[in-house]
């Protein structure tokens, strides 16, 4: 009878080092996807030198792609992404990180996808305030008005055209009904990489999206954090903005999907 195979030791060091691994992979963001050795220093708190020593090993094994003399995640990672999540149904995936973005705010977390002239509540997270928006899996909502359309229309001009072939219906005083005011707000939300939204769809309620895309840079959905206004101000909203496009990041990431303009992703 063979002997089972001797399993490495893990030591102190190692673990040490991983540690610091992961740390300067966490350092980079939607928000900040190229980062100089200054930055990840600051971000991390390691001494530069240990960053220096490190950057340069995970750049020659393809974690880190150099950008001048600065660096961003490497595409090996996504190739990583990718298997881990393969076969696995895409709620799956999704859910838990919706999860993980309403523990982290404490509202509602929701992930729609669009639909011709709708969009679709595929999946959430509910609040657990007492006080909470009406919202539930398969809910179908307008597509002009809120966030969530903001986002979905943005990456999806042909969506948007399509949209655009019929008058946009008042919901409420704040909902946008004129075509080109409703360009124009997707064009900002394409150049903020993200929406904030108050009273468009519901009055006294607010609303902030981001992007996620699939493997060939299309836009797969909207993950979004809503509920009533007097604890979502612009200014709350505003600070969530971070987690909410760190959400969109790792839900992007995990199923496998790219950004528009990374290598090999169209613009």
């Amino acid at each position: 009878m063979s002997a089972a195979p001797a399993v490495p030791k893990t030591t102190g060091n190692t673990l040490l080092v991983l540690g610091k691994i992961t740390a300067i992979l966490d350092a980079f963001s939607l928000t900040r996807p190229v980062l100089t050795l200054g930055d990840i220093r600051e971000a991390t708190d390691l001494p530069m030198s240990t960053v220096q020593r490190l950057v340069a090993n995970l750049a020659g094994q393809g974690f880190l792609d150099r950008e001048g003399d600065a660096y961003r995640i490497g595409l090996k990672m996504a190739y990583w992404a990718a298997p881990a999540t393969r076969g696995k149904a895409m709620l799956d995936v999704i859910s838990p990180l919706l999860a993980d973005l309403r523990d982290t705010v404490g509202e509602t977390a929701c992930f729609f996808t669009a639909e011709q002239n709708h969009r679709v509540c595929v999946a959430m997270a509910e609040t657990r305030h007492a006080l909470r928006r009406e919202m539930h899996v398969g809910k179908i909502l307008p597509l002009h008005a809120g966030s969530a359309s903001r986002v979905l229309l943005a990456w999806d001009p042909d969506l948007l055209a399509s949209l655009l072939r019929n008058p946009l219906e008042s919901i409420t005083d704040f909902t946008i009904t004129e075509s080109k005011a409703l360009q124009a707000a997707v064009r900002q939300t394409r150049t903020d990489g993200f929406a904030i939204t108050t009273g468009e769809r519901e009055s006294g309620a607010s609303g902030l999206s981001a992007p996620v895309f699939d493997a060939s840079a299309a836009v797969l959905g909207a993950v979004t954090i809503s509920g009533p206004t007097f604890r979502m101000s612009e200014e709350v909203c505003r600070g969530w903005v971070e987690p909410l496009l760190q959400a969109a990041e790792r839900m992007t990431r995990m199923v496998g999907g790219r950004f528009p303009g990374e290598p090999g992703a169209p613009a």
